[in-house]
């Protein structure tokens, strides 16, 4: 069975050492440049969809996360108090109350809204031992995170928008998502908020999925209000939220959060929090093993890998490093043992390109190209060669070639 641990340990994406602690995995250096190259394309899929980027702490006040419910509904996930001074500092388990703090910084006008604040930041959740695991389970989560504050009368196209942009970053990653599930209140008093408020967060969320095949989940619901979870199954059959949607009227009234409208009236704003593709930890765990540590070439550790087939060949190799690393490509240059050897290593790595330099390739300033599927290219430029890789790389395709 295909095992993100087992392929992240044999392709030094990551690691996870007792001395570090459960649930504290290292990302390595090939694991890190991969989740680098996601992040990077994240966070400029929401700046161009009108999000601002903020940092926060990755801890706060006791009374913060009282204010926001979370230590009333969610205490037995959240590490226990640090004592400093006078206060109690505590790691947060979600991102929501200081983007709040965000929100009310300033007086706000209807003009500013929908105002869409995201982050990748830090989150702790105290989870048991016995149900950590790998990347996808943890208990220092690095969350793709967003709250939209927006009017009732926003949230519609608002929720459409997200969940476009979700289709557009799982295409793009190559996630197949295995359906989207509408997760509601159930029965039970751990949920906030009124009978009317829940109705008609269902109510703007159904509307956001017609047309869209899902299930209705009671129970499932964040205990703020209703959420849309698009679900993801691993090679073990076991099923998982990547993405999702949720409303929420109760961080705005807890926290007094206002506009002002165009009569002049103060207005309190919906709160719309969203992942586009959840957190890092997990999201790699199901990509890791949806592609079988084999990324798409513009995400992957490294894109090109140049090997000089002797010590000849050696400067002329590393002009072609140089033209590759200036156009923004990740290289390495591999010189060890014999070729075969080192093309056998590279079809391990799962490398998508793989450069090969003789006498004759380093005379003409050119590269013979060997694809991750088995294809070989015929010598060409260097030149020639980067900008093929580069094309691959920019349009974020899942292909080894440029289309057409």
């Amino acid at each position: 069975m295909i095992d993100h641990r087992r392929l992240g340990r044999e392709l030094d994406l990551f690691v996870s050492d007792p001395l570090a602690g459960a649930g504290l995995p290292i990302w390595l250096p090939a694991g890190a440049a991969a989740r680098h190259a996601v992040e990077e394309y994240v966070r400029e899929l929401e700046r161009r969809a009108g999000y601002q980027h903020v940092y926060s702490p990755p801890l706060g006040r006791r009374e913060l996360f009282a204010l926001s419910g979370h230590l009333g509904h969610f205490a037995d996930e959240m590490f226990p108090p640090m004592r400093l001074g006078g206060d109690e500092l505590m790691l947060r388990p979600a991102l929501c109350p200081h983007h709040a703090l965000v929100y009310r910084a300033r007086g706000r006008s209807y003009r500013e809204l929908p105002l869409r604040v995201g982050e990748l930041g830090g989150m702790y959740r105290a989870e048991r031992s016995g149900v950590l695991g790998g990347l996808a389970r943890v208990r220092a989560i690095s969350l793709n995170d967003a709250h939209n504050f927006c009017t009732l009368d926003q949230v519609g196209d608002e929720v459409r928008e997200i969940l476009r942009l979700i289709r557009q970053a799982h295409a793009a990653l190559g996630v197949r998502p295995a359906g989207f599930r509408l997760s509601l209140r159930g029965p039970g008093a751990r949920y906030v908020g009124d009978d009317a408020s829940w109705a008609r967060a269902e109510e703007l969320l159904r509307a956001a999925l017609d047309g869209v095949d899902h299930e209705e989940a009671p129970g499932e619901g964040a205990f703020y209000g209703p959420k849309i979870d698009i679900q993801v199954v691993d090679p073990a059959g076991r099923e998982s939220t990547i993405s999702t949607v949720q409303l929420d009227f109760d961080k705005p009234e807890k926290f007094d959060l206002s506009y002002t409208d165009a009569a002049g009236a103060r207005q309190r704003p919906v709160l719309v929090h969203r992942s586009l593709v959840g957190s890092m930890e997990r999201l790699f765990a199901y990509l890791i093993e949806a592609h079988e540590g084999a990324f798409p070439p513009w995400y992957a550790p490294v894109q090109l890998l140049l090997l000089p087939v002797d010590a000849g060949q050696a400067d002329a190799v590393a002009r072609v490093a140089r033209r590759a690393v200036d156009a923004g490509l990740r290289v390495e240059v591999d010189s060890a043992s014999s070729l075969g050897a080192r093309v056998r290593d590279a079809a391990r790595r799962r490398v998508p390109y793989v450069g090969v330099v003789g006498a004759r390739e380093a005379a003409d300033d050119a590269v013979a190209l060997r694809l991750r599927d088995g294809r070989s290219l015929d010598p060409m430029p260097a030149a020639d060669a980067v900008r093929l890789i580069g094309a691959v790389v920019a349009a974020r395709s899942a292909e080894l070639l440029p289309a057409g």
